[in-house]
């Protein structure tokens, strides 16, 4: 695989409607870098169909999209998120890719300044909304998940970067309890393995078992496979995770 391949194919539905409109205003019709073999990659091309190549670039570029929103959301640009982005595309498209979405966040940063917080926050909401209509549901969990990784890199998640997250999850369409339940797949007590099933220990043992299905249905890897290994791999683990919190809560009660 080319280090610039991410980028370098080209996408899919974000080509049109808002998001086209940011990405192409913020970094252009080309992205001036060598794949390796003395070619630059182009961003975008006039191919716009739903294809797997297309879409996966389409959900990689969104991500980028999203994280530049979360990363400003405390007002601070802490290196750990950064890191960790550059970090994801380093271990998956090579060194080339990890520049690249390094160059494309921070340009991201300064058309964020330059629009003013109000003008930047609508056309975020307006992207979330395009995102909605072009995404399975599975799949902008798995967005959100990255989301939601990125702000709790530095270790502290405060108010503003929560407020964040469930603001872009409203904007997809989808309930802010999906927010509180990925907040809370990391921790280990019974508590907030209810919380990550989405329902207060006072749940039936029928209840609780819809909840389940419901998740693991959502989240099952298989939904987002077509997205790439490296974004099934986090799936998975996230999918790990789910079953954990289900296992403490059978455990306690014996099921």
């Amino acid at each position: 695989m080319k280090t610039s391949t991410w980028i370098g194919g080209f996408l899919g539905w974000i080509i049109l409607g808002p998001i086209g409109g940011i990405i192409g205003a913020v970094v252009g019709s080309q992205l001036g870098s060598d794949d390796g073999e003395g070619s630059s990659s182009r961003l975008f091309s006039s191919d716009s169909g739903h294809t797997a190549e297309g879409n996966r670039n389409s959900f990689l570029m969104s991500m980028l999209l999203l994280a530049s929103y979360i990363i400003k959301a405390d007002g601070r640009i802490m290196h750990s998120e950064m890191e960790l982005v550059r970090q994801w595309l380093r271990q998956n498209f090579g060194e080339v890719a990890a520049q690249q979405g390094d160059q494309i966040l921070r340009r991201l940063f300064e058309a964020s300044k330059q629009q003013g917080e109000h003008l930047y926050r609508k056309n975020i909401q307006d992207a979330c909304l395009q995102m909605s209509m072009n995404m399975e549901y599975s799949e902008r969990l798995q967005l959100l998940s990255f989301l939601v990784m990125i702000a709790q890199a530095d270790g502290l998640l405060d108010a503003t970067e929560v407020n964040a997250l469930k603001e872009i999850a409203a904007w997809m369409q989808m309930p802010e309890s999906e927010i509180d339940s990925m907040l809370n797949l990391q921790k280990d007590d019974l508590e907030s393995a209810y919380k990550v099933l989405g329902v207060t220990p006072e749940a039936t043992d029928d209840e609780l078992r819809r909840a389940y299905r419901r998740l693991a249905l959502e989240h099952h890897p298989d939904r987002v496979a077509a997205l790439g290994d490296d974004v099934r791999r986090a799936a998975e683990k996230k999918f790990q995770e789910i079953n954990a919190a289900k296992e403490r809560i059978w455990k306690a009660r014996g099921l």
